[in-house]
């Protein structure tokens, strides 16, 4: 599967509003802020191109399948 984005781009400051709750936690059990919502974004893009990809060819898969 290609790659979505340059997983080895530079990396960059940004500024975020979270719960403080949910963040004092996640500081507190150690988790990778920055890890794990690169990670979460990962996941997200993807499912976002996936169904953007789908509404884009939906046409064209519904023409296939009356093939199959």
């Amino acid at each position: 599967m290609p790659q979505l984005y340059d997983r080895n781009a530079a990396k960059e400051p940004v500024n975020l509003s979270i719960n403080g709750d949910l963040l004092s936690k996640a500081r507190g059990l150690k988790i990778d802020l920055s890890s794990t919502l690169e990670q979460a974004l990962d996941k997200r893009v993807s499912l976002v191109e996936r169904d953007n990809w789908l509404k884009q060819n939906k046409q064209a898969i519904g023409e296939l399948s009356t093939f199959a």
